[in-house]
């Protein structure tokens, strides 16, 4: 680039629900789930090219995502409160924070290859801040390109949201600006599902011990017939159709295996932790439109050395975890066991942090959520993204805009990753951060 790119914050004010939330629903109660969730926030940044033949006014855009935030905060009145006790939002309308932002630079500069770092900076929080507990629950910063171009970078708290609630809200957000937002009603039934608890004396959760390593974060693009290739590759008799996110996952935990064991030299256990949307899983279902964090976990181990394993037979066994779950673990998150079940989780996965012998990979995934379809008047996004590089041994995925491959943030150690970026059965199916664009976009507007 011409010049190192910068961004100026030019306001920061406080959105309140356009109507005052009722006497009656002050209080809203977090579930169990939510209790025990991660104190950090969920982070998603979406970009807007310019699409008209003039810029349109700054004002006019901020305008209208603020006038349409306060009002999809009355809908989804919990996001303007404030945490209390790890018990309750105390619904007080405090409201969300809304962040102006200028970037001194050309939106096709920034995308052409996208920098991680810059990418936070167009995230109104650090994602590992501990507001996310008893601060804010939501933050939005809009950052204006030069050309026109539009970044909404969203931060809602891991305390009452996964990320189908975050999509929820975007969509009713950006429908609202739409005139529509009448369409989508949120359900906040969850607490009633899983009760919370009082944690007074020690919290399941605290069995879990992140360990804050330095890391580094690169981004792996999949697009769609390199992703037809691999889920080929990957396709067996006991997996016959993979999913994209199954394919993904399978390559990215073979690579990384052979990298841990290349760097350190020590063969270990590996294991890979899947989130899964619980709410289709459940007897009785749970809407889809559910607010909370309606996850659950499933496992699949591998043993680094002896047998030579394969991406066809890893994503066989992560195929294996999910089966077991739908047919096991899901069954005991409802009823008077889910409290025991949880426990029994967040033991096993304390345990294996703490141990120096197994390698633990956690994988997220965006995908199927219909995030290139939200638009908040100016069309749809050219690109969406989730920055994420707090802690080691994460893939984040999403979906390409064409919706056919996966876009992956993945963080692992620095030795890992020198070898990771290099091998050559990943590189044979995915891109080291390509431009968003691909070779055929016209970039004339951006």
């Amino acid at each position: 680039m011409a010049q190192e790119m910068k961004i100026e914050i030019v306001k920061k004010e406080t959105i309140k629900p356009s109507s005052p939330t009722p006497h009656n629903l002050k209080s809203f109660k977090l579930s169990l789930l939510d209790q025990l969730s991660l104190v950090a926030y969920g982070p998603l940044v979406l970009f807007y090219p310019n699409n008209v033949s003039e810029v349109t006014l700054t004002e006019e855009r901020s305008h209208q995502l603020k006038k349409s935030l306060s009002e999809a905060l009355t809908r989804f009145y919990p996001l303007a409160g404030r945490i209390k006790d790890n018990l309750f939002i105390e619904c007080n309308d405090e409201g969300a924070v809304y962040v102006e932002a200028r970037v001194n630079a050309l939106l096709s500069n920034f995308l052409d290859q996208p920098s991680l770092e810059i990418l936070k900076l167009l995230l109104p929080i650090k994602v590992d801040s501990p507001e996310a507990a008893t601060g804010c629950l939501l933050l939005v910063q809009a950052s204006f390109f030069e050309c026109g171009g539009l970044a909404i970078g969203v931060c809602m708290s891991h305390k009452l949201a996964d990320a189908s609630t975050l999509s929820t809200f975007i969509k009713v957000w950006a429908a609202t600006a739409l005139g529509l937002g009448h369409t989508v009603v949120p359900d906040f039934s969850a607490a009633t599902r899983y009760p919370p608890r009082d944690f007074s004396a020690q919290s399941p959760a605290a069995a879990v011990e992140m360990k804050i390593v330095k890391c580094v974060a690169k981004r792996f693009v999949f697009d769609g017939p390199k992703m037809r290739a691999l889920k080929a590759k990957v396709t067996s008799g006991s997996v016959q159709r993979p999913t994209r996110v199954e394919a993904v996952t399978g390559l990215i935990w073979n690579c990384a295996m052979k990298a841990s064991k290349l760097s350190s030299g020590i063969s270990k256990l590996s294991m890979v932790s899947q989130s899964v949307n619980i709410r289709k899983r459940v007897v009785p279902r749970l809407p889809q439109t559910s607010i909370g964090n309606l996850v659950g976990y499933y496992t699949a181990m591998a043993e680094e050395s002896g047998i030579e394993l394969n991406s066809m037979e890893l994503v066989s066994r992560l195929r294996k975890g999910m089966v077991e779950f739908n047919e096991i673990h899901s069954k005991r998150l409802q009823g008077d066991i889910v409290f025991e079940a949880i426990c029994e989780y967040f033991m096993e996965i304390g345990n294996i942090m703490r141990r120096d012998d197994i390698n633990l990979f956690i994988c997220t995934s965006l995908c199927n959520f219909g995030i290139y379809e939200i638009d908040f008047g100016w069309g749809k996004p050219i690109w969406v993204s989730i920055p994420f590089d707090i802690i080691k041994n994460v893939a984040c995925l999403i979906d390409t805009k064409e919706g056919d491959g996966v876009d992956a943030w993945i963080s692992l150690s620095e030795e890992d990753m020198a070898l990771f970026e290099r091998d050559p059965e990943l590189l044979a199916f995915a891109s080291l951060n390509p431009n968003v664009f691909g070779p055929v976009t016209r970039r004339s507007s951006l």
